[in-house]
Order: C-alpha cells, then sequence, then structure tokens
C-alpha cells in the first residue's frame, strides 16, 4: 500500500472510531509497522487534518472533518456499481471485501445526490461464477505484486499431483474459474494454473524482481490463455 493510500485509509479508520485508537490498533488494521502509524498522524496533524492526540493515549478524529466531495457524473457512478459487483463473480473474498469498502468509501465522499445512486438498488448483477478457491487469494495477489515465487501443489488435468516453482505474473478471472499464468521453472516455459486444482501454495523468500514486467509482455504476445499446466 502507499503511503496516500494509507494515510487516506488512517483518516477512514479514525473517522469511523466511537472510541480513541492507538496507534498499535490502527497498525494491526492496515497490517503495517506501528512507527509507521506515528510518522502517518505527524503527517496528517502537520496538513491540519484535525487528529487529536498523542502516543500511548490514543487518537480520535474531530467531528464534522469532511473529505472532498469526488465529482462523479450519473453514468460514472453506474460504471463503479455494476464494476464492484462484478467481483462477486470471481469467487476472490479478498477482492469482495474490498470492493465492498471501496463502494462505503465512495458513497460517502460524493456529493449527496450523486452518492445516493450507489445504493439505489437500481443496478443488479447476477453472483453466479467462479467457485471460491482453496488458497488464499490475497496472498497470491500479494506475491504477484511483490514479485515473489511461489511453490504449488497442483492436481493437472488428468488429476495428477505435480510441485512446481512458479513466478506469479497474472492472475485471469473467467466467469467460471480464475487461472494463475506463471513462469514454470520445471517447463521453462509459461503455465496457466487453474486455482481450483491448487491444492497447496507457499510464498517462498526468493524474489524475481524486476522481471514481472517483462515476464507479462512475453506471456501476453505468446501464449494462448489455456485453463491447465502440462
Amino acid at each position: 500500500m502507499g503511503r496516500s493510500n494509507r494515510m487516506f485509509e488512517v483518516i477512514q479508520v479514525l473517522r469511523a472510531a466511537r472510541k480513541p485508537l492507538t496507534a498499535q490498533g490502527i497498525a494491526e488494521r492496515l497490517e503495517v509497522d506501528k512507527r509507521t502509524i506515528y510518522r502517518d498522524i505527524a503527517a496528517l496533524q502537520a496538513m491540519r487534518i484535525p487528529i487529536e492526540g498523542e502516543a500511548g493515549v490514543g487518537y480520535v478524529m474531530r467531528r464534522g472533518f469532511d473529505l472532498p466531495p469526488l465529482m462523479f457524473d450519473a453514468d460514472e457512478v453506474e460504471a463503479i456499481v455494476v464494476g464492484l459487483a462484478l467481483l462477486q463473480r470471481t469467487g476472490d473474498a479478498g477482492l469482495q471485501s474490498a470492493a465492498a469498502s471501496v463502494g462505503a468509501k465512495i458513497a460517502e465522499v460524493l456529493p449527496k445526490e450523486t452518492g445516493r445512486s450507489i445504493d439505489a438498488k437500481t443496478l443488479h448483477v447476477s453472483p453466479w461464477g467462479a467457485a471460491a478457491p482453496g488458497i488464499d487469494m490475497k496472498a497470491l495477489r500479494r506475491a504477484i505484486r511483490e514479485e515473489r515465487k511461489l511453490r504449488l501443489g497442483y492436481l493437472d488435468g488428468g488429476n495428477q499431483p505435480t510441485q512446481r516453482i512458479v513466478k506469479p505474473i497474472a492472475v485471469v478471472y473467467y466467469i467460471e474459474v480464475a487461472v494463475l499464468a506463471a513462469w514454470c521453472e520445471l517447463r521453462g516455459d509459461f503455465r496457466h494454473f487453474r486455482v481450483d486444482r491448487i491444492a497447496s501454495m507457499k510464498i517462498l523468500a526468493e524474489r524475481f524482481t524486476g522481471e514481472g514486467v517483462a515476464l507479462r509482455k512475453n506471456w501476453e504476445l505468446t501464449q494462448p490463455l489455456k485453463d491447465e499446466a502440462s
């Protein structure tokens, strides 16, 4: 999470709190170090964001503080509503939870009349889609962002178990299944792994820092999407 996004999250957490929150409590919610929260709060206070409190006691947001409204027209708001709802079809619980949080944040800072469109219930998306996978998709997406290798225990198309060390580069969400695109060290080539067939996944300490962009470009140019590894 970038610093600006994290500072926005700090503001949101404090605005929603009904009692003072310690830096440790905020840090646990945002999965960062306590000292990072101290620095963020000091920076926000320097920007005249009305956060009151001190280390060891807790922090509160002075009532009445509002973020500036976002300027979306009605069509843009409806695009957001449908896009967030479509995430129900991915089977990715982490993305679904994030979508609900995004919708709430956007509705909170939209001008009143426009913001009502998010909760108007005039647009519906069928939740039918991929089943929830047995692996932690949030951890998988983090491994892609951080360019960390994975050790996969996988059941191939013939239902035979195999072990692979891969460089994960993308997740492709189909209606019925999600597929991990990766560079497979065993095959020395790109392979596609259905996430519902990944029996185990371990994030390794070894990274492939700086290779992700080039791997994705080559994958996009040379690889037809397949459902399973071979």
